[in-house]
């Protein structure tokens, strides 16, 4: 496995994890939520258009992070 796959493969885990929690994701209302990471707390919001964006480091320098991962996971997949 390249080296790129396992960081996707890790932010992955990391994301399910977070989406699992019954306590780290908050929603504050109009697509808006504070996630609990393993680093710090970090505002992730979904725009009208549907784009996710998170206030952590990786997601500013990558475009990607378990954060906004873990909201998508949440609030798309795990629905009930």
């Amino acid at each position: 496995m390249g080296n790129r796959d396992y960081r996707v493969n890790r932010m992955l885990e990391k994301a399910k994890k977070l989406a699992n929690s019954s306590n780290r994701i908050e929603s504050l209302g109009y697509k808006r939520y504070n996630v609990i990471g393993d680093h710090g707390t970090y505002m992730v919001v979904e725009a009208p258009d549907g784009k996710i964006s998170c206030t952590c480091p990786g997601y500013r320098s990558r475009g990607r992070c378990s954060h906004s991962t873990a909201v998508l996971l949440k609030t798309r997949y795990y629905k009930k």
